[in-house]
């Protein structure tokens, strides 16, 4: 883990973007290492639609540490779990999950302050450095922020609000900041000018390309629920056509999978 731990620092490095694929399963990750990913991340909401749970702190715990042991288990990269806002605000309970996590394989972490206050998230973020420090892990922690997310600053304050919660967080124990909703490059570049660590966008389907994104000093770019709505939107597409004649057709011509047995195989 320590090896891991510190590679993933340093693919925050540069000069190139750390262009991070999304898991949620055990599956999904082996292919992605498999593809030629650099390292594995997972999404908190496509990790809780898989497990029947909707977005937004209300997976169980259990199921998180279980889904990140399985994504660590079938990689041999470093793997870094999107934790929400660490499903409690309780310092000692939001220790307790670091402590699991980082005992699952996780050399990383994402930590939302969504809707909280954001010295209640600073303080988080302090507990969970000190948590994963006692472990001997220098897990990295990715504080997100939802200014432009969720309009939670309007206009032109959004920047000088996002950049004022960066620098709490990044005091705070925080080793980057992710960013999600902007695409505009002028607004991603002020960004990226003015955070003093790495910064995270979430790609969307107005996103620069990750050379772009490079260019304006982003270091980190990740797929979110990209992949899981693409593989569950061929689903989507597939079922009714099954449903209605009972023949393979519906499914024929969607990309061949490898052999998972052999993927998987311990």
């Amino acid at each position: 883990m320590t090896d891991h731990a510190a590679a993933f620092h340093a693919l925050h490095a540069g000069p190139e973007v750390l262009i991070l694929p999304n898991a949620w399963d055990a599956a999904s990750a082996a292919l992605m290492a498999a593809a030629g990913a650099k390292a594995v991340a997972t999404s908190s909401a496509a990790v809780a639609w898989a497990q029947g749970y909707p977005d937004g702190d209300a997976l169980p715990v259990s199921r998180l540490i279980a889904a990140t042991r399985d994504v660590v288990r079938v990689t041999n990269l470093p793997v870094t779990a999107d934790i929400e806002g660490g499903y409690t605000d309780d310092l000692a309970t939001l220790a307790e999950t670091i402590r699991q996590v980082v005992g699952a394989g996780a050399v990383g972490i994402n930590l939302e302050d969504g809707l909280r206050d954001p010295d209640l998230h600073a303080r988080k973020i302090a507990a969970a450095r000190a948590a994963s420090d006692a472990e001997g892990v220098a897990l990295y922690i990715n504080a997100r922020t939802d200014i432009y997310l969720r309009d939670l600053a309007q206009g032109e304050a959004a920047l000088p609000e996002t950049l004022r919660r960066a620098a709490l967080y990044l005091e705070a124990g925080a080793s980057g900041i992710f960013t999600p909703g902007p695409a505009d490059e002028a607004v991603i570049g002020a960004l990226a000018d003015g955070i003093k660590a790495p910064l995270n966008i979430m790609l969307r389907s107005t996103t620069p390309a990750a050379q772009r994104l490079a260019a304006l000093g982003v270091r980190r770019l990740s797929s979110a629920t990209a992949p899981f709505r693409a593989a569950y939107g061929a689903l989507v597409e597939a079922l009714p056509g099954y449903l209605e004649t009972g023949t393979f057709r519906s499914f024929a011509g969607r990309g061949e999978l490898p052999d998972f047995d052999k993927l998987l195989k311990i």
